[in-house]
């Protein structure tokens, strides 16, 4: 099955169902080395004039250092199927080839690295990244609840350059 490419504003998601339900893998890189890694938070919207996804990463993510050194991320979706994710939300790329253990087939675009098997992908050029600072949080219950480790997260926004549906 090819892909199309479709303009983001005709994809009939709901982003949050998308994000929270159905989670998404992030993946930076190219094909000499990537890595991928499941994401459940995010989001996507308008900014700057761009259709822009956010993702968050945890500094000890070993996806972020590929995220860091490239100028595009992808995001990619595969539907209900969980167990790619418990491999990808679970395992270090630093450890095991993770590509070998869910048996997924990279594809390799100009502008990123996404997944044969997916059923929608979305390649964004980084545009942004800050951490998220303890004393910004407006609501401080957040900073106990979910940074015991203070380990913050990085917030990096993508501007959506392309998205592509499974035909």
């Amino acid at each position: 099955m090819a892909f199309k490419e479709i303009n983001i504003k005709d994809l009939k998601e709901n982003f949050v169902k998308l994000i929270a339900d159905e989670w998404t893998l992030i993946c930076a890189g190219n094909k000499e080395k990537y890595n991928m890694m499941t994401a459940s938070w995010g989001g996507f919207g308008e900014m700057w004039n761009k259709d822009v996804a956010t993702v968050v990463i945890r500094p000890q993510r070993y996806t972020k250092e590929f995220i860091d050194n490239e100028d595009y991320f992808t995001l990619t979706f595969f539907g209900d199927n969980k167990d790619i994710h418990k491999i990808c939300g679970s395992k270090s790329g630093r450890e095991v080839d993770k590509t070998k253990e869910t048996g997924l087939t990279p594809l390799f675009a100009e502008k990123g690295v996404y997944f044969e098997q997916a059923r929608v992908v979305v390649i964004c050029k980084k545009v942004y990244c800050q951490k998220l600072e303890p004393e910004c949080f407006v609501d401080k219950s957040f900073v106990d609840k979910y940074y015991p480790d203070e380990d913050y997260h990085y917030v990096y926004v993508g501007e959506i350059e392309k998205v592509l549906i499974k035909e």
